[in-house]
């Protein structure tokens, strides 16, 4: 059985992720998360096979060359990340959907290759100011990756208009109402 895609994207801190969380503790039956893999280092409390594939440059690399992803891409220098072919065919296997958490250049990938059969939601942070204070508040990052990030971020916000739908992110509850009325009605549509 091939399912439907749902793909949230947005600049790093723009809250993509929480929506994808609610999403999925809301609709377990129907949803399933895609997990991405990464050659960069987990972060703490992260687990590999749950948040992330984690694999080394050399092993990601030898899965290109194997045609294994749907997409991938070099985020920030020597770090990659990517959607392995296996990982949404298993999600498919089980007869539910797959949700995204995605970078923006991912999501617009998934999107040209899956067309009808995937929504795309750019997630819109109120402000780049907003932005960057969400970045500084998780503690995560040094200052020079932070300036990566919000670089970065700038140049995503751009790209806005190539989705689907942009979902404003100035209310986090309205936001996730939003996010779920558009998953609900977009799983009930009948393929084309």
């Amino acid at each position: 059985m091939e399912g439907k895609l749902i793909i949230f994207s947005a600049p790093s801190g723009a809250g993509k992720t929480t929506i994808v969380k609610y999403l999925l503790a809301k609709h377990p039956e129907k949803i399933s998360f895609s997990i991405s893999a990464s050659t960069r280092v987990p972060r703490e409390g992260e687990v590999n096979g749950k948040d992330y594939y984690f694999i080394s440059q050399e092993e990601f690399l030898h899965r290109i060359a194997k045609k294994e992803f749907i997409e991938f891409e070099e985020v920030y220098s020597g770090t990659f990340y990517g959607t392995l072919r296996s990982e949404v065919e298993r999600i498919w296997a089980t007869g539910k959907h797959v949700i995204f958490d995605i970078d923006v250049e991912g999501g617009l990938h998934l999107k040209r290759k899956f067309g009808e059969q995937a929504l795309a939601i750019f997630v819109q942070p109120p402000s780049l100011e907003v932005l960057e204070e969400r970045l500084r508040g998780r503690g995560t990052d040094s200052e020079e990756k932070l300036q990566e990030r919000i670089t970065k971020a700038q140049k995503e916000l751009q790209y806005a208009d190539r989705f689907d739908v942009i979902l404003n992110n100035d209310d986090l509850n309205k936001a996730c109402a939003t996010a779920e009325q558009l998953m609900v009605d977009f799983l009930s549509e009948k393929n084309n």
